[in-house]
């Protein structure tokens, strides 16, 4: 078992090393060949290649090859240059970024949790423990994706409730917080709702079940053409040295995600800023809406402003993202990106609890959390942005210091990660949770 002080160095060194070859760090997407390893595998360079945490992961060492950009003499004259605060040109590709999906290296995650760091942050942030199932649902074999998905205990309480990804696949989870009266049973039913089709299977047992596979055995199921991507951006003052950035990025990702995928999927994207209380505003929410100049504009439209204090108004923010926004009813993916660099504040004793009202609503709707940490980042913030993620059945971004922009940010507590400019990586994650693995 690695600790969270050798998981935190391993990435250290790799992101030294990385940096110690970016004296000028430029976008010039494509200019690099895939860098491999001894085997021949593509790596980190393939910026088209997804980024994150690998399923066959143990809890040993798992090596990713680093991202290589031109030389300084093959930069074109016209190329916008990094120089942090006084970059020539505020344009995407520009942030640098990483991902790290503890879904998919559940026994690292496990191991992270059961460290003295990890058990301080379960408890400050009054999760209980993740007993995890993983359900995949088919139908003669395909995956069927949007399924409804419940943990039933033996006294028929709903323990649980998510639904399938692209991939058929759905988390569910027993006695996860503090705040639930439902613990672990020793027997559970799941039910599986897809269209017309149902099916129970019963005498689960969690965690020793691990996955659960189930075919609806030919039931018609509908694929869904709309899919959902909404926003949600703190833009209080601490996000200043980030959040032109962030605006270039986002619209960029807008515009490609709406250029790749639009002729396939009825694209809806949604846009939420949020502050802090007493700011001139608290929450500015924009509607759904397939127009993606529209969403665009609403993004270039953004300031940063107020705050003050450390934490924001993220409980607020995100109250009105899951249950104040009308989301697709059926949809083959709904991802909610929370771009934020500061934590709720948890200091109000209805705070803790209502960020775990928020993380089972999203579950249970199919809203897949994704959050993106900014500078300002601390430990206690980055737990509880994973914790979101793994609960939702999402996938944890970050920034990193690799671009020059911006404070420092904090090495997170994961294992060897791709570096990548961080529009290539959002439009990736999109199109994973789209399309399936």
């Amino acid at each position: 078992m690695l600790s969270e002080n050798s998981l935190k160095g391993k990435a250290g060194f790799r992101r030294r090393l990385f940096a110690a070859g970016m004296a000028a760090v430029i976008v010039l997407s494509g200019c690099s060949a895939p860098v491999r390893d001894d085997a021949g595998n593509a790596g980190a360079a393939d910026l088209a290649a997804p980024g994150s945490g690998d399923a066959g992961m143990d809890s040993t060492t798992t090596d990713h090859s680093i991202a290589v950009y031109p030389k300084e003499s093959e930069i074109r004259d016209d190329a916008p240059r990094f120089r942090g605060d006084d970059a020539e040109v505020v344009q995407a590709g520009q942030l640098t970024a990483g991902e790290w999906d503890d879904l998919a290296a559940w026994e690292r995650f496990g191991n992270l949790l059961n460290s003295e760091e990890g058990d301080r942050n379960l408890r400050y942030w009054g999760y209980r423990a993740f007993n995890r199932l993983e359900v995949i649902v088919s139908s003669d074999g395909r995956a069927v994706a949007d399924a409804e998905v419940l943990l039933i205990d033996e006294q028929d309480n709903t323990v649980w409730e998510a639904k399938t990804n692209a991939g058929g696949t759905a988390y569910l989870f027993a006695g996860l917080f503090e705040t639930d009266e439902r613990q672990e049973r020793s027997s559970y039913t799941v039910m599986i709702r897809a269209g017309n089709a149902e099916k129970e299977t019963g005498g689960i047992r969690i965690p020793d079940q691990g996955v659960l596979k189930v075919d609806l055995d030919g039931a018609a199921t509908d694929i869904s053409e709309r899919a959902d991507i909404m926003f949600v951006v703190d833009t209080t003052g601490s996000m200043q040295d980030e959040l032109n950035y962030l605006e270039a990025e986002l619209k960029d990702v807008t515009e490609r995600v709406g250029e790749r995928h639009g002729g396939q999927y009825g694209i809806r994207i949604g846009t939420i800023f949020y502050r802090d209380k007493h700011d001139s505003y608290v929450v500015k929410p924009y509607p759904f809406t397939d127009n993606v100049d529209k969403a665009v504009q609403q993004i270039a439209d953004q300031k940063a402003s107020g705050g003050g204090d450390y934490p924001e108004a993220v409980d607020l923010a995100l109250r009105e993202a899951v249950s104040g926004q009308q989301w697709s009813g059926n949809a083959a993916a709904r991802l909610l990106f929370l771009v934020m660099d500061a934590p709720p504040h948890h200091d109000e004793p209805q705070t803790v609890e209502e960020m775990q009202d928020l993380a089972a609503d999203a579950a249970k709707q199919g809203i897949r959390i994704i959050p993106v940490a900014s500078s300002g980042v601390d430990v206690e913030t980055e737990y509880l942005m994973r914790f979101l993620a793994v609960a939702t059945g999402g996938t944890y971004l970050f920034l990193t210091d690799d671009s020059g922009i911006g404070g420092d940010h904090l090495e997170p507590a994961v294992g060897e990660y791709e570096v990548r400019l961080l529009n290539d990586l959002l439009v990736d994650v999109i199109s994973r949770y789209l399309e399936g693995p």
